[in-house]
């Protein structure tokens, strides 16, 4: 017997458009590290992976342009409902970004996405797409690391942090070694990281800025 599988299935639904819990200990890192705009030049932002739009509409508010870029279409529909002043394309990353979006951006923002994907080489290989001439990525994603793991294993919070249970949660697990890596491999460099989070070595989430060595 076959049996047929609709797409909205497997949606990662939005129900609104509120921040989610990680923009709390995120957002003033993420702010620290994005190269300031001004009257005079106001930096262009694409933030990949979008979600709700609530976070792009926070960075839109410092001064910034701002384009979102989320596959999932209730994402997408609340985003526009509630941040009209903020343009958002549904998209996907393992996809060519839409011409309009090719080489245009100073600033390619991805915010806890890159542990949700199957293949996360082609997260670094859009953003390079998107990118101009000296733009900058900046991904942040869990932070792994050896201490943290201990930590959980011994009080017994693994299942919580890997929670297999989550439809549409996280399936990679990086470390500041591995997350360098990807990003070396696929041709970024000056990486500087930020973590945020609980204290040193168990921090809850970490953050990378690179350069594009040469933009694709």
């Amino acid at each position: 017997m076959s049996v047929s599988l609709k797409k909205q299935e497997y949606e990662y639904l939005y129900q609104d458009a509120q921040l989610v819990h990680a923009h709390g200990f995120l957002m003033q890192p993420l702010l620290s590290m994005l190269p300031k705009s001004n009257a005079s030049k106001k930096l262009r932002v694409l933030d990949l992976g979008c979600g709700n739009g609530s976070l792009t509409n926070v960075i839109a508010q410092q001064g910034y342009e701002v384009v979102g870029m989320e596959e999932s279409p209730s994402g997408v529909e609340n985003a526009r409902q509630n941040y009209p002043d903020c343009h958002f394309i549904e998209g996907s990353i393992y996809s060519p970004p839409p011409e309009i979006l090719g080489n245009c951006f100073d600033i390619v923002i991805s915010v806890e996405v890159v542990e949700h994907l199957f293949y996360p080489k082609e997260l670094p290989r859009l953003a390079s797409r998107c990118l101009k001439p000296g733009g900058k990525l900046i991904v942040t994603t869990p932070y792994n690391g050896y201490l943290k793991n201990i930590a959980l294993s011994v009080l017994g919070g693994m299942d919580r942090h890997v929670n297999p249970l989550w439809d549409g949660g996280h399936i990679k697990f990086f470390s500041v070694k591995t997350l360098s890596q990807l990003l070396d491999e696929e041709g970024f460099a000056e990486l500087d990281f930020k973590f945020a989070g609980r204290a040193p070595y168990l921090w809850k989430a970490m953050l990378c800025s690179s350069t594009p060595v040469s933009v694709k």
